[in-house]
């Protein structure tokens, strides 16, 4: 039986050890980690093809009218 305490107590020490050295790895490279995957992701957008800025290909205009159109406003019958 104390062997297998011994056994579970090595394991959970090597997967403490493992979670804390990942966390290390990440923290002390996180700007390079960021770095690589934001030129990757802007790499994948390359077959646009400038498509998001020219052409009439834009943003559409979301800005609100300033006076509605009167006559395509539905009216209800009066009863």
């Amino acid at each position: 039986m104390q062997k297998l305490i011994n056994v579970l107590a090595l394991a959970s020490t090597a997967v403490s050890v493992a979670v804390v050295g990942t966390g290390a790895y990440v923290y002390v490279n996180k700007d390079s980690i960021i770095e690589s995957v934001t030129e990757k992701a802007l790499g994948s957008l390359g077959g646009l093809g400038g498509g998001l800025g020219g052409a009439g290909l834009g943003a559409p205009d979301l800005s609100p009218s300033v006076a509605p159109d009167q006559a395509s406003t539905p009216t209800l019958p009066t009863l």
